[in-house]
């Protein structure tokens, strides 16, 4: 519930503090006055887009702060989203800049938007005069038909298997489809894939291949060059690097004895020598193993042919890339193959889904039906009162398995008539403005009282009812406050004023620079003129005083 709302500078309210109540409250006020403002003010608070054209002209800033009672299931919110929650109160407030900056808190704590309006749909429900026109959308009579029923469990178990079902038969007509694309390209997937096997690829053969290439086209001189370096350290004549470096070690040796630092440098020589040795040795067998061998040169340039034409068809510019394309055409060839099966095993769980789908349905419908009969009593015997004493009003519950939806297969429609004779017609298209608020009213009781809404506002739901009528909608209001919730009215009809137990007050004041809408609790004595000035008009009358009191009675 509402325990106090704040408001600055939101279009003409510069400052509004106002406590609010548990039971039936009403807010009255002339046309303009600022009732809608308020309203305005709290959808915000519920997450409702924000226009920085709402601030007060002059201000930088707006704030709309709420005070709520949280209590049972709502709890559970707070703690799926890490919210403070402190002695069941719960603190909502929405900031507004002009530079069209919006900035939402709950407890203190930075919320989103998506927040705001999850919770709000906890706290409020506002009804407004436009959420009549809600009749003549079939979503809302089932969704009303759902929470009579209490089909939460039900409705959400039957929405898990569907999203699997609708799931399973997208898989099997994208299996179907590709079935028959594949079936088309099958001919010339066989050919690519004969293609990329006969070539027996390898990774890194391409690399391999283009060195041998090198290195053939280019063996004579490659051949000349090695055996070049091994004669420069290795001949027979005497004069390569290592017949010199031997005779440096003889001339060394002849002087350790009485030369030690030359030790040393013998030792370094020594391993200088084997080194150098190792490597002519090892140039001259690379000089033998190179030769010209037009045949390999030929081959090498014929693999590496086709291993580039194999790349240029597939526009890939490696071995590896061309190897992971004949295995994702092998595999589209395999699931050719194994298509029929594959399809054959989808149709069947697409079926056995269908079947568990269609079983959950059919319990969701048999509960509507149920539910159906006890809306269409209870909106009989409540719509009679409300000057329709020859009322009809049937819930109608049409059942079509083979058109299943997110919601199930019922198509559901209110079907009315305020009168004896005549035939029944959908409640939109045949009851006039007055008794859709009627019938509105009749249904938002009977939903309150199912799902327990802790705040119910009303926006001038008495629209096109007068008299003892809108004392017997009051009523049901009253009764609605009753228990344990807290309901508010805003009303022009002075009937419905009267059975509030809070009255506020909603009126404009004109001061030496702005236009300013003020909100304020009335007390007994002014409860009776606000209600005879709703009787009489501007001007108050003797007979208008005691019409009001006798009303407030």
């Amino acid at each position: 519930m509402i325990k106090n709302l704040h408001i600055e500078n939101y279009a003409l309210i510069q400052s509004l503090d106002i406590d609010l109540h548990p039971g039936f409250s009403v807010i009255t006020g002339e046309t303009g006055a600022g009732k809608s403002i308020i309203l305005g003010a709290i959808g915000l608070l519920l997450g409702a887009r924000a226009d920085s054209k709402s601030i007060k002209a002059g201000e930088k800033r707006c704030v709309i702060e709420a005070t709520f009672s949280v209590e049972g299931q709502m709890k559970v919110f707070f703690e799926e989203n890490d919210l403070d929650l402190d002695d069941d109160e719960c603190v909502i407030r929405r900031e507004l800049t002009s530079a069209g900056k919006s900035r939402s808190f709950i407890n203190d704590t930075p919320a989103s938007l998506s927040q705001l309006k999850e919770l709000g749909e906890m706290l409020i429900d506002v009804h407004s005069q436009h959420k009549n026109l809600l009749l003549g959308k079939e979503d809302f009579q089932l969704s009303t038909l759902d929470i009579i029923a209490k089909n939460t469990d039900q409705l959400s178990a039957y929405k898990k298997e569907y999203v699997e079902y609708r799931n399973l038969e997208k898989q099997l007509n994208a299996a179907l489809e590709d079935a028959k694309n594949n079936k088309e390209d099958e001919d010339y997937l066989r050919f690519q894939v004969e293609k990329l096997a006969e070539a027996e690829l390898k990774e890194g053969e391409q690399e391999e291949l283009e060195e041998e290439a090198e290195t053939l086209e280019h063996a004579e001189e490659i051949k000349s060059s090695l055996f070049s370096a091994s004669g420069a350290l290795q001949t027979d004549d005497g004069r390569d690097a290592l017949s010199l470096i031997k005779h440096s070690i003889s001339e060394l040796n002849s002087i350790i004895s009485v030369y030690s630092s030359a030790e040393e440098i013998v030792e370094r020589l020594d391993s200088c020598y084997i080194e150098l040795k190792d490597i002519a040795n090892e140039l001259e067998s690379q000089a033998d193993d190179v030769e010209y061998n037009p045949k390999r040169l030929d081959y090498v340039n014929d693999r590496l042919n086709t291993i580039y034409t194999l790349q240029k068809k597939h526009d890939v510019d490696s071995v590896e890339a061309l190897l992971n394309i004949q295995e994702e055409l092998e595999e589209r060839l395999m699931k050719i193959d194994n298509s029929d099966d594959y399809i054959e095993e989808l149709r069947a769980k697409v079926n056995s889904q269908k079947e568990k789908t269609l079983s959950l349905a059919k319990k969701l419908s048999a509960a509507r039906s149920k539910a159906a009969k006890e809306i269409e009593k209870t909106m009989t015997e409540s719509l009679k009162p409300l000057g329709m004493p020859n009322v009809q009003f049937k819930c109608s519950v049409i059942a079509n398995p083979s058109e299943m939806t997110s919601s199930g297969y019922d198509q559901v429609q209110y079907l009315f008539n305020a009168n004896k004779s005549g035939e029944m017609k959908p409640v939109s298209q045949i009851a006039s403005g007055g008794e859709i608020a009627r019938v509105m009213l009749c249904l938002k009781a009977l939903i309150a009282g199912a799902v327990q809404l802790p705040t119910i506002i009303f926006d001038e739901i008495d629209t096109g009812v007068s008299g003892s009528i809108a004392e017997k909608m009051a009523r049901i209001m009253k009764e609605m406050g009753d228990k344990e919730r807290q309901v508010i009215s805003i009303t022009h009809l002075p009937q419905i004023a009267a059975l509030g137990n809070h009255h506020y007050k909603v009126y404009k004041e004109d001061t030496k620079d702005a236009t300013l809408s003020h909100i304020i609790p009335l007390t007994q004595e002014q409860r009776i003129e606000e209600i005879a000035h709703m009787l009489s008009g501007e001007t108050l009358t003797q007979a208008a005083l005691d019409n009001a009191k006798a009303l407030l009675q």
